[in-house]
């Protein structure tokens, strides 16, 4: 299969999951809510100050990311059970990998969705400002999203024929993402604190960028790899 195939049929399902998407929003929806709730229990449990809130926001912020990107991850896979989708595609010339990036990048937009519409609530709630400068957050924000959304859904995978999978899900995913949460949650915290230069040397929180960027690429190549072993498994 030539790659101007592989690159038509991703962009295909894509296009088919995101105007699924938009018609029933049913990801959006539940993400949104779950994480407007965890902004608003944190915001008025603890009443941090600005300083405080610069140090507690990027754990606060991821934590609550990962838990909803686990709402949507869950539904990623379920509406092509409905209809026998996989077992159609299984056995069509397709290649097993279109779909698995097709997947992954509708989760990656549907987070960044996600981040676009709760950023200007943390800073409402948390009255927050960075002291270190915000594009940097910007280029962390996009390599913490990937890590989120592409073994994610991989695991959403491997877990969609089980009896619990909703339970299934985070018992795999989380631990596998402890890495990548402690780096997005260092990086984002040195940004927003200025403490970059004082810790490292550098002008940005070069190390824990680099880290997530290895974990991306290490994540996508495996899971491109494994993923049509996953996909004929019954």
């Amino acid at each position: 299969m030539t790659s101007p195939t592989l690159t038509a049929i991703t962009r295909a399902t894509l296009a088919k999951d995101l105007r699924l998407e938009w018609r029933s929003k049913d990801a959006i929806n539940s993400m949104l809510f779950f994480a407007l709730l965890v902004v608003v229990i944190f915001a008025f449990a603890f009443d941090p100050t600005a300083e405080q809130s610069r140090q507690i926001a990027g754990g606060l912020i991821w934590t609550a990311l990962l838990f909803a990107t686990v709402v949507a991850l869950n539904q990623t896979w379920a509406r092509e059970l409905r209809n026998n989708v996989l077992d159609a595609y299984r056995v069509s010339p397709a290649p097993p990998n279109a779909m698995f990036l097709a997947k992954s990048i509708a989760n990656f937009i549907f987070v960044a969705l996600l981040q676009a519409v709760m950023t200007p609530l943390f800073v409402v709630f948390y009255s927050l400002r960075s002291i270190g400068p915000v594009w940097q957050l910007v280029v962390i924000g996009l390599l913490a999203n990937w890590a989120l959304v592409v073994n994610g859904t991989f695991f959403a995978a491997m877990s969609i024929r089980t009896r619990n999978r909703e339970i299934m899900l985070p018992l795999i995913l989380f631990p596998l993402s402890i890495p990548a949460l402690l780096a997005m949650v260092e990086a984002t915290t040195q940004v927003l604190t200025g403490t970059s230069q004082v810790l490292t040397g550098a002008s940005w929180p070069r190390f824990w960028v680099q880290f997530l960027g290895v974990y991306d690429v290490v994540f996508t190549v495996v899971c491109l790899v494994l993923f049509e072993t996953v996909l004929n498994a019954e």
